[in-house]
Formats: C-alpha cells, structure tokens, sequence
C-alpha cells in the first residue's frame, strides 16, 4: 500500500527570507510510518517540533528542533516505558548530481552533514524520520539502576526477588549442549 507523504516542500515555496514550519506529529502520522515500516523500536510517539529551511542560491540549509516521547521497550527488562527525547538538527541540501553512475567514495566528516534533492520538492519527511531513528538509544533503559532479568527463572527483578541462588545460571551446561550438537 503506498502511502501519501505529508512533508513535501517544493523548493519554490521556499522564500528568500526562508520557511518556517511548526510540526505536531502524533499517532496518525506514526501509524502510516509504521505501515511502512513495521520494524520500528518504539510503539507508539508523540512528537512536536520547527523546522526552518532557508535557500542559499540552489542549497537548501534546514534547521530544525524536535521534541517528545517515544514509548521503548527496557533493553534489560522488558518492560515498556515512556522517552523523554530532544534534539536540534541542522543539513545542508544540495541539488542531487546530473550523473547516472553513483559516486562510491569515502564521505569526510564535513560531508556527513550535506544530503541532496532531486527535482523541485524537498522530501522532509525523511529528514524528520532520520532524526527521529536517532533519538532512540542504541540500549534503552527504563531507569539507570535496572536490574533486568533473572537469568535463569526471569523474574523481573525490579518489582521482585527470586529464589534462584546467585551464580545458578551455569554456561558450563550451555556449552556441553552447543558442543554436543557438532
């Protein structure tokens, strides 16, 4: 199913005196995201945010700031918990090259931050969920001090205690079993 894409700018509505746009994305727009792309590491979001977008001759430089919840799930114990999240951005568009063949060089540092547009239209709507993707933490932790799982009955052990003796969990046998399928 193809969907419509809300954050389409074209580039002649972008005045010289630049652009600013106020975004409220909630569950629609991340419901239609998730369609698209149903592996996503957060369940539901509610973010707000500006983004201005200024010319300058045929690049285009976008400044933005969003802010939020995202809804992760603990990387330790499983339970699911609400994000607090905020980042600022800035990327530089740049007409896309006339060339057919793409270039399979080495980007420098300077470069990570240019992207490019093809056509007449400025695709935010990919630069927001680029932005958004790097919100989420690489392990997402409900609180610093998680304790996680008890390895071996997996009691959650920040709302409970096990019986299961410290140390009980034995890699020895789950090496014997892994060698034993060779």
């Amino acid at each position: 199913m193809k969907t419509h894409k809300t954050l389409q700018i074209s580039v002649k509505s972008i005045p010289e005196t630049g652009k600013e746009l106020g975004l409220q994305l909630g569950k629609e727009w991340f419901d239609r995201w998730r369609e698209e792309d149903p592996g996503l590491e957060f369940t539901q979001a509610n973010i707000r945010g500006a983004v201005n977008l200024a010319k300058h001759g045929t690049d285009i430089l976008i400044r933005g700031l969003l802010e939020g919840r995202l809804a992760l799930s603990c990387s330790r114990c499983l339970e699911p918990f609400a994000a607090q999240v905020a980042t600022e951005f800035e990327v530089l568009l740049m007409p896309a090259p006339q060339s057919e063949a793409p270039d399979k060089e080495e980007l420098s540092a300077q470069e990570l931050d240019l992207d490019v547009y093809s056509g007449e239209t400025v695709d935010l709507e990919a630069l927001v969920r680029e932005q958004i993707i790097l919100l989420v933490p690489l392990k997402p932790l409900c609180q610093e001090d998680c304790r996680g799982l008890c390895p071996t009955c997996g009691a959650n052990l920040n709302r409970e205690t096990c019986s299961c003796k410290e140390g009980s969990f034995q890699l020895a046998a789950v090496s014997n079993q892994l060698t034993a399928k060779d």
